[in-house]
Parts: structure tokens; sequence; C-alpha cells
């Protein structure tokens, strides 16, 4: 396989102040992992910057305009309680946006098996036009969204194992049937979102909350059981995986105990649908994961599954 990861040094400038979770060391570990001897064959590039025309296609131009203008010369601006912008934080959230579509650019014209787009800020909290939960843009979405516009793709599915429900996925494209959005998530957690019940006007949201205490067998079964079927139903023409590492038993804004090889294992299962019905396209996009072990650990064994360094 073919993997290549994104990133870039301007997502080291977002900076939400002292003691926030959500801090630059996140993409230093993964990055520090990944420059081990196994991981020699990957392709590496810069993120390039998103475009205006790209996020418009999620984002209201207001909205967009508001948070370039909220973006401070020095200091901090909040924007609720966990969310905040540092003078570096718009072009850090560009690079995220422009990683995630570059990632699927190279996919979709067949240069590359696979991509993981290691940036910050995380973006699957973002709904249309509310930043929170750490999130500015809605990466993921976007990326869809450009797949569909410049690629052609009918039909994305968004996979998201994140410990926290991707509200603003969620909100995106409820009333979209040709886009599926299925996450495993803490419930009840932040957001508050992402009931069994909750499953869009086309049936095309599919939620499979865990508990507080679940393990990889829970984890596995909810997988099993709902997401995975669900996917390989609605025969995407491209999985993008919103890919967070905070269900991780390390993990100190979630509690489900989750271990690397369980994230490798979902992985893999993904990689297997995509190679049915995707012609193998897969491009994942970091969300969370605030314990920097933990984080490292899964990333890496998340990218030795996407490079099929390992069984699956």
């Amino acid at each position: 396989m073919t993997t290549l990861v994104l990133t870039h040094r301007d997502c080291l400038a977002h900076d939400m102040g002292p003691g926030h979770p959500e801090r630059p060391d996140r993409t230093r570990v993964i990055e520090r992992i990944l420059e081990h001897e196994k991981f020699q064959d990957l392709l590496r590039e810069s993120a390039p910057l998103g475009t205006r025309e790209a996020i418009l296609r999620v984002h209201p131009q207001a909205y967009f305009e508001a948070l370039e203008e909220a973006s401070p010369h020095q200091g901090i601006t909040r924007l609720d309680g966990d969310t905040a912008m540092s003078p570096g934080t718009f072009t850090a959230a560009l690079r995220a946006v422009g990683g995630a579509c570059h990632g699927v650019d190279e996919v979709m014209r067949g240069a590359i098996d696979n991509a993981f787009v290691v940036t910050r800020p995380p973006g699957h909290h973002a709904e249309t036009a509310t930043a929170m939960g750490f999130c500015f843009f809605n990466n993921v979405a976007i990326a869809a969204r450009h797949a569909q516009a410049v690629h052609g793709a009918e039909r994305v599915a968004i996979v998201d194992f994140d410990v926290h429900h991707g509200n603003g996925t969620q909100d995106i494209f409820w009333s979209d049937k040709s886009v599926l959005y299925a996450s495993t998530h803490e419930m009840p957690l932040f957001p508050g979102t992402g009931a069994l019940s909750e499953t869009g006007e086309f049936d095309t949201i599919v939620n499979a909350p865990l508990r507080a205490g679940d393990d990889g067998v829970a984890f596995r079964q909810a997988m099993n059981t709902r997401i995975l079927p669900a996917v390989e139903a609605f025969s995407p023409d491209l999985i993008i995986i919103s890919a967070g590492f905070d269900a991780h038993a390390r993990d100190p804004l979630g509690n489900i105990n989750l271990v690397e090889a369980d994230f490798g294992w979902a992985t893999g299962k993904l990689m297997d649908i995509a190679g049915r019905t995707a012609k193998g396209r897969v491009v994942s996009v970091l969300e969370g994961g605030y314990d920097l072990e933990g984080l490292a650990r899964s990333a890496a064994a998340h990218v030795m599954m996407l490079m099929g360094a390992v069984a699956r």
C-alpha cells in the first residue's frame, strides 16, 4: 500500500493557552513516532492551505469572515469556554482543511492508496456556522464535499471513532442522502448528541453509542453490528475517517478503554470495505487524542494498518 502523511509546521502555531488539552505536542508526538524505521516507506508532504472555495461548500461566507476577523494579532480570543484562537489559529485551520482536501485529491486520482492527515485543529464538532469543541472548520465535511465537487464522487462515507460524537458532521449531513456519517462514541459525554434514534432524514446517520467503561469488546461489537454493515451497504466511492484516538484507555477526556490494537483493527475493517467498494480509497483525518503516549501509539497502529504492514 502507498500511504501519504500530510503535516505542516503551521499547525504548531495554534495555541489555546496553558494547560489546554488540544496542544501543539499532539502533532509533534505523532510526527516523532512516524520517524521510526518501520515507517520509512511513507510518502510525506506538507499540507497546503485550504481554499475559501472548498470551505464555502460547507460553511457560509459570513462564518468564514467572522472567524478570520476574530483572529487576534496577539494573545488569545475565546469563542467559548473550550475553544479559543491565537494568532496562528486561522492559518493552522486552513492547513487542516488543505491537508484533508489534498489527501482526497491524491487518493481520488490514484496517486496513492490512502492518506493520513496529521493536522490540527480538529474539526468534527464544527457545525455549519458554529465553532465549538476545539473545532473551527469541519475538515472531514469539507473533504467530502471536495471529493464530490472536484472528483465526481457520488457517495462518501465518513466513519468517526473519536470518543466524542461528531455533532458538527452529523448536523451538516443530516439531510443529505449522498453522505453517510457513522460514529462510535461515549454517551453521555460532550457534546450530548449521537443517540441511536438520531438517523437523519434519509437514514444516512448511524450512531453506535458506547457507555463509560466499555472496552475493545464492546467497541468491536458496535462496529461489527452497526457501523461496518451500514458502510458496506452504502457502497461508498471514498471512505473518510475522523480519526480520534481519545477513546484510548489512557485518555483524560473519555472513559472508554480501547488500546492501540482496537484502532488498528477498525482501520483494517474499513480498508477491507474500501477495497470492495471504493478502489481502496481511504483518507484519515486526525481528530482527538489527548494523552500523548496513547495518541502516538494509536496513531502508529493506525498508520501501520494503512500501509498494509500488518495482517488484517
